[in-house]
């Protein structure tokens, strides 16, 4: 999170716009058409948007991308998912040559049922919809959202879709549950260790 935070911080400084880091950081999460909005006023989007959010790509790229890592236990999580008869949707705002590199970091490629990115969607977020379609399954009481932010969880509210909370988007427990998380947990891992006690888990005594 703090990597593509400061990388549109550079982006906005090539853009002859400063930004404070801590102020960007708070809208990572949301897609760029969101985002962007924060700090540019609707003339300036039209003008510099679709350059300025080529430019935060490409940054990301060359600087950062070899530092981001996968947060441990993700592929076990998602084995165990699956294990449960479980299908598992990336519902993302990334585009999608970045959702492939970060599929690779993650190694979970070969666990995924359906995936979304920005280019799936009107609107960066909410892009739930566009991943539940996608399914087999595509009843709404029968899924839920996994989500480290906010957006997440307010996004997945409006499709309807219930959500479980990570910290470890840097977020706190009350800021996730006042967004609507039913249920929060540290990280993946955290969730893996109670799964059985998670909402994910319940799902199967349900």
């Amino acid at each position: 999170m703090d990597l593509h935070a400061k990388a549109w911080v550079l982006a906005f400084q090539d853009y002859g716009h400063k930004v404070r880091f801590e102020e960007v950081r708070k809208q990572i999460g949301k897609g760029g058409d969101q985002l962007m909005p924060v700090f540019l006023s609707k003339e300036e989007i039209e003008r510099i948007g679709k350059a300025l959010g080529a430019c935060r790509g490409a940054i990301l790229k060359e600087r950062y991308l070899t530092q981001i890592t996968a947060f441990p236990a993700v592929r076990e999580l998602f084995q165990q998912l699956i294990a449960d008869g479980k299908q598992i949707a990336l519902a993302s705002s990334a585009k999608e040559d970045e959702l492939a590199q970060y599929k690779k970091i993650a190694n979970i490629g070969d666990q995924i049922a359906a995936e979304t990115s920005s280019e799936d969607a009107e609107q960066s977020k909410p892009h739930f919809p566009a991943a539940l379609a996608r399914l087999a399954n595509k009843s709404p009481d029968r899924t839920i959202v996994v989500g480290d932010k906010p957006y997440d969880a307010e996004a997945a509210a409006k499709a309807g879709l219930r959500t479980t909370g990570l910290l470890c988007g840097g977020w706190s427990e009350d800021e996730l549950r006042r967004s609507g998380c039913m249920a929060v947990f540290k990280d993946p891992a955290d969730l893996l260790a109670r799964y059985a006690q998670s909402p994910l888990g319940a799902e199967d005594r349900g």
